[in-house]
């Protein structure tokens, strides 16, 4: 026998993280009395195991366990009421204060200040016009980075944005691209943006 991730948990009271919890089966019912804090009987071992002092259980989601209709979360579900009934707390995880993330950006590998603060400037309006309906995308502070280690290979700012846009449609791309040029005081990207890596013609990396 070993134990894995929960009974470790359970055992010396650490915290037990259900990560991304929405894209689990119907199977992760089986916690319930972990989550009720009885503890879990291990058959194959005749144990019972009950939770040390300090235990807790942590889950993650994109959806609340509500599901997800946009296909923006393809692969989550709705997970069953009484299963989510046994989280006493929700807590709702903002993006980062544009102060946070220059620092991450910055730890990130970007020197240049400028940049990180255009970044951090433009990704707060899109997300600010994403939350009243304005558009149907948001950049994420994953995606800022990806730009500044594509600005670091490219050492060109349109080349960066450009590679780590492409995922979206070329209408949200171009809006995107449009509004970082009237961030940007000194970005130019008058010319047609690289959709693509031109020495071997794949979609960005990152």
């Amino acid at each position: 026998w070993q134990d894995g991730p929960v009974t470790t948990a359970l055992k010396n009271g650490g915290v037990l993280l259900l990560d991304e919890v929405d894209l689990a089966s119907h199977n992760i019912m089986c916690l319930q009395p972990v989550l009720e804090g009885k503890g879990v009987f291990l058959k194959k071992i005749g144990q019972w195991i009950t939770p040390a002092d300090g235990f807790v259980v942590v889950a993650t989601a994109n959806t609340k366990g509500r599901g997800d209709e946009s296909g923006k979360f393809a692969g989550t579900g709705i997970l069953n009421e009484a299963f989510l009934e046994r989280f006493p707390f929700t807590y709702e995880q903002p993006y980062a204060t544009r102060a946070t993330e220059k620092k991450i950006l910055t730890k990130a590998g970007c020197d240049d200040v400028d940049f990180a603060e255009n970044l951090t400037k433009w990704s707060e309006i899109i997300r600010k016009t994403y939350l009243e309906g304005g558009i149907d995308d948001v950049i994420s502070t994953r995606r800022l980075v990806n730009i500044i280690q594509a600005f670091d290979i490219f050492a060109d700012k349109k080349k960066a944005l450009s590679l780590c846009l492409a995922r979206f449609d070329e209408d949200t791309k171009e809006t995107f691209m449009k509004l970082y040029e009237k961030v940007d005081a000194e970005a130019d990207f008058t010319e047609e943006s690289v959709s693509t890596d031109s020495a071997t013609g794949n979609d960005c990396p990152f």
